[in-house]
Parts: C-alpha cells; sequence; structure tokens
C-alpha cells in the first residue's frame, strides 16, 4: 500500500504561512497592473487572515441569513473578505443579478478550480463547458428536454411513484395499524435515481426494488464527516488548486465516484449502442438523453458531440438524482407542518377520479400544486449560491444606488477581471425586501395572488432563482418540474 501523508496541526499552519505569504507577494506583483480597478465597497471584516469569513459561512447554520443581514448592513452589492486576503463581491440587487447571469459562459465563468473539480470528477460536459463549447453541447441535449419529450417521460413518473406507494403501503399494513416510521429522505432518493435512470439512460436501478447500486453507495460516503484536513482543502482550495492533490477523505471519494460514474455512463453507452445495432425502434429510442446523445455523436452536423461529451453528461444523473429528492423531502416536510395546505392540495388533486393528470394538466391545470411546488423551490433550493470569475473587466448596473466604502454613492459598479462575483440564489429567494414580511414562511397562496411585488424585478423563472437565469438557466427545469407535480400526485398518502 502506497504511503499517506500524514499532517499535524503545525504542519498545516506553516503550509498555509508560508502559502499565504507567498499568495500576499503573487498580488502585490500583480498590483502595479494599471487599468480597471473593482469598485471599494463596504462589507463585514474579515475574522481570520488565513480563512477570510469562509469559515464563518460554512459553518453558519443558515448562510443566507447571514448575507440578507450584511445586505440589509452594506448594502444590495457588497464584499465578503475569503480565504487569503481577496474578497467576493456578493450580488443581492435584481438588475445586478440579471446582468451578472445575462453574461455567464463569457464575461463570468467558473473559476479554474471549479472547472478543474468538474472535469476530474464528471469530464468535459455541459456543466464544465464555457462560451461556445456550452452553446454547442447545449442546443444538442435540448431536444431530450423539450415539451414533446417531457410528454413522454411522464408515465415513467407515475409509473414510479405508484411504485414507492405500493412499498409505503407494504410497509405499513405489515405494521399491524399501530403506525410505522418511514425514511422519507431515503426513498425520495430511490424514486429519484430510479426515474433518472429510465428516462435519462433507459437504465432502471432497482432501488425502489431493495437494490443498492454502486453509485448510491457513493454518494453516501460523501456524506459523512469529514476531517480537518479536508475542511482545511476545502476552505483554502480556491486559492491554492495544489491542496486538491491532498490524500483527503473527500479527494478519495471524489476519485471513487469518478471511477463508479464513468463505469455506468460506459455500460449504458455500450447498451444503447447495441440496441441500436438490433434494430432499436426509434420512438423509444429518443425518449432517452443518451439515445438522443449517441444519435448526435453519429451526426455530421455541427452540433455533433464527441464520445468523451457523452461520457461526461453523467452529471445529469448527479443533478437529476440529489436535487429532485432534495425538493421532495422539503416538499412533504412543509406539508405536514400545514395539514390545511395539505388538504387544500388534496382536494384539488381529488378531482382526477379516473385519471392521472396529463401533462398539459401537471403544467396548467393544477394551481395549487403548482403553487406549492414553486413555494419549495424559493425556499428550499438544492443549490444555495452561483459563484463566477469575471473574465474580462465589467460594469453592473445596480436597482438601487450603493455607498462605497470611501463614502461614495454610485449606481454601477466596476468589476475588475479576475474577481469573484456571487448570488446568493437562497437569500435572495427569501429576502423580506422582495418577498415581504412572511417572506421565510410557507404560503403556496403567495402564488396565486397577482400583486405587484418586488420580487417580480428578479428575472429567471417565475421571479426565482433556483434554476438559475441566463445562457446557464437549467435545462431540465421543465423536466423536474414534471417530476415534481407528479410525484405528489400521491393523493391517498397523510404526511
Amino acid at each position: 500500500m502506497a504511503p499517506v501523508l500524514q499532517l499535524g496541526f503545525l504542519d498545516i499552519v506553516t503550509y498555509g504561512l508560508a502559502l499565504w505569504l507567498l499568495s500576499k507577494l503573487y498580488k502585490f506583483a500583480l498590483s502595479g497592473r494599471r487599468g480597471v480597478q473593482t469598485t471599494p465597497l463596504r462589507g463585514p471584516k474579515s475574522e481570520s487572515f488565513l480563512f477570510g469569513l469562509s469559515r464563518v459561512v460554512r459553518e453558519s447554520e443558515d448562510a443566507s441569513i447571514l448575507s440578507e443581514q450584511w445586505a440589509n448592513e452594506y448594502g444590495s452589492v457588497y464584499r465578503v473578505p475569503i480565504a487569503l486576503g481577496p474578497s467576493r463581491i456578493v450580488i443581492v440587487d435584481p438588475k445586478a443579478a440579471a446582468h451578472f447571469y445575462s453574461k455567464e459562459t463569457f464575461v463570468y465563468v467558473q473559476t479554474p478550480l471549479a472547472r478543474r473539480f468538474i472535469e476530474n470528477l464528471f469530464g468535459r460536459g455541459l456543466l464544465w463547458a464555457e462560451g461556445e463549447s456550452h452553446r454547442r453541447q447545449r442546443k444538442a441535449l435540448s431536444p431530450a428536454f423539450s415539451n414533446a419529450a417531457i410528454r413522454r417521460l411522464t408515465s415513467v413518473f407515475y409509473d414510479s411513484s405508484y411504485k414507492m406507494k405500493a412499498r409505503w403501503d407494504s410497509i405499513l399494513d405489515s405494521s399491524g395499524g399501530d403506525g410505522a416510521v418511514i425514511d422519507v429522505q431515503k426513498w425520495m432518493n430511490h424514486i429519484s435515481l430510479d426515474s433518472i435512470g429510465i428516462a435519462g439512460f433507459g437504465h432502471d436501478f432497482g432501488s425502489l426494488d431493495g437494490k443498492v447500486p454502486a453509485v448510491v453507495e457513493v454518494f453516501e460516503s460523501m456524506k459523512q464527516g469529514n476531517g480537518a484536513l479536508s475542511h482545511f482543502v476545502f476552505l483554502l482550495g480556491p486559492v491554492i488548486p495544489l491542496l486538491l492533490r491532498l490524500p483527503t477523505s473527500d479527494n478519495r471519494r471524489f476519485a471513487r465516484l469518478r471511477i463508479t460514474m464513468g463505469e455506468i455512463a460506459n455500460e449504458l453507452l455500450e447498451r444503447t449502442r447495441k440496441e441500436k445495432e438490433g434494430l432499436l425502434d426509434e420512438k423509444a429510442e429518443e425518449k432517452s438523453i443518451i439515445g438522443l446523445l449517441i444519435k448526435a455523436e453519429q451526426s455530421n452536423t455541427q452540433l455533433q458531440m464527441s464520445h468523451e461529451e457523452i461520457l461526461a453528461q453523467n452529471v445529469l444523473l448527479v443533478a437529476g438524482y440529489e436535487t429532485t429528492s432534495i425538493s421532495l423531502t422539503w416538499a412533504l416536510i412543509e406539508l405536514s407542518r400545514k395539514p390545511e395546505k395539505q388538504q387544500k392540495l388534496r382536494e384539488e388533486l381529488f378531482e382526477f377520479t379516473r385519471n392521472d393528470p396529463t401533462w398539459e394538466q401537471l403544467a396548467s391545470g393544477v394551481p395549487y400544486l403548482d403553487s406549492v411546488v414553486h413555494e419549495v423551490l424559493r425556499l428550499h433550493p438544492p443549490v444555495t449560491d452561483t459563484s463566477r470569475v469575471a473574465a474580462e473587466d465589467d460594469i453592473i448596473p445596480l436597482s438601487t444606488p450603493v455607498v462605497t466604502s470611501i463614502g461614495e454613492t454610485v449606481s454601477t459598479i466596476t468589476i475588475r477581471k479576475g474577481t469573484i462575483v456571487t448570488a446568493p440564489i437562497r437569500a435572495i429567494n427569501r429576502a423580506e425586501a422582495f418577498w415581504g414580511p412572511n417572506a421565510k414562511d410557507f404560503e403556496p397562496e403567495r402564488w396565486l395572488d397577482d400583486a405587484d411585488i418586488p420580487a417580480k424585478q428578479i428575472q429567471g423563472h417565475r421571479h426565482i432563482l433556483t434554476f438559475s437565469d441566463g445562457p446557464r438557466i437549467c435545462l431540465g427545469r421543465q423536466f423536474a418540474l414534471a417530476e415534481f407535480k407528479a410525484r405528489l400526485y400521491l393523493r391517498r398518502c397523510l404526511f
């Protein structure tokens, strides 16, 4: 067995100080560059010369509360110190956020560290791509997420929903009428994985049947507690990429996930190709995302995807598995807390006495279900923020002027190339400034009221940023909404 590098606390501190000093020298050398400078904004003071406020944010119970508090104190755009000296710019301003998202993939791009991480874990797929590569891959993938494609997949969502309901009924029946404790998060993971497997790859992982796929084992291991070294790497990794090579528990899990996902993608890709060679029915092939990708690979158009790019799309499995299960779990939690809203939802769904709602009905014929779904997505976005680095100098307009650290009132801010900019999705979605004094309460009725609220200044799907916005707006948002609504259509269940 290869020797494992052991680092004690003093070693970490020593290396950290040395790297901090080198970082300062490097920044000093760059500071001589003339030209645009980022607007000097106000913000909270750093609590650590080594970590900035990164550790405070990471360890807070709800970072969105911090973001909203800082916005109230320092203005809708402010700076937050991060590791080894620099600051990120945080935008909690509708016009600034719209500008920021509209320039993603070209002006505001993923940090080199984030791209390296994504490439190592998944390859050069849609999540990794920027600029022209992102545009081409997204266009090639779009047919798999069209309304017609989702309409064909609605039956998949219902099938797995009723399959899960049957498992729950079996558990309740075996309890002898005394009730039973059901681990909702576990079952939401099962149903999400099986659905994305069938809809995305034409493969049933069998989670609802009790099987434990290798990918689930890896995901579960990644949720285990981390040691001090892993925390150190997480906090300083954005400024010291070399730390990603340290043998931390996280890095070992990421390596295992990469291998496991690669094996799954290769297996599914090869199986789909063999089916195609056996004169697979064209319509059946186009029901799965992987089938459409293979078709793109074999075409001679400008949208052709390489074998490497097709394999890299396994990130769709991760995105669909984790984000949907999280949202479903929160929906059941919120409905269980407010039985009167649960009853109102059940009354609406009981109108469908014979057949399940069609895709068209799910999209526009169940207003209260739609309200419940969007309220959950507003309150509990699976992805809590978007962070990008400026690839070039930029000027961001503001909805509301802010006062800088030197006392000037400005209605635009200047961003220098290399500056990290963050849009705190959860904070914006839950801000009282946009959604009123009950912004943090679960109130589906707000979506039935056409009141002229400040939140309507926010661009993005239904004035929330849960699905992001701009060129990187979630490609599968309609897929996710249809799946979410079909899941909640368990009209005989009480939560």
